[in-house]
C-alpha cells in the first residue's frame, strides 16, 4: 500500500491558484502551512479552529502526502566528507 503511485482526494492543484502549488481542497491553503503548523507543535485542534475550514481528513492526508513524497526521492542533507 505504501510503496504504489497514491491517489490523494484532498490534495489538489490548480495552475491558476496560488502558482499551481499543493493545495487542500482548493481552498488556497497551501500543504506546506498545515506541515509548517505541525512541525512548530500546533495541535490538530489548534489548527482546525484557526482554519475552520479545514476537516480533521485533510491534516490526516496532507502527513499522508509528505510522507508520501519523502519516500519518492533521497537528497542527501550534507555532503559525505
Amino acid at each position: 500500500m505504501f510503496f504504489e503511485m497514491r491517489h490523494f482526494d484532498r490534495i489538489t492543484f490548480d495552475p491558476q491558484k496560488l502558482g499551481g502549488q499543493a493545495c487542500i481542497r482548493d481552498l488556497r491553503i497551501p500543504v506546506h502551512i498545515v506541515l509548517d503548523l505541525l512541525a512548530m507543535g500546533r495541535t490538530q485542534e489548534e489548527i482546525l479552529k484557526d482554519y475552520p475550514d479545514l476537516e480533521a481528513e485533510d491534516i490526516r492526508e496532507t502527513i499522508e502526502y509528505a510522507a508520501w513524497l519523502a519516500r519518492e526521492e533521497n537528497f542527501p542533507l550534507s555532503s559525505p566528507e
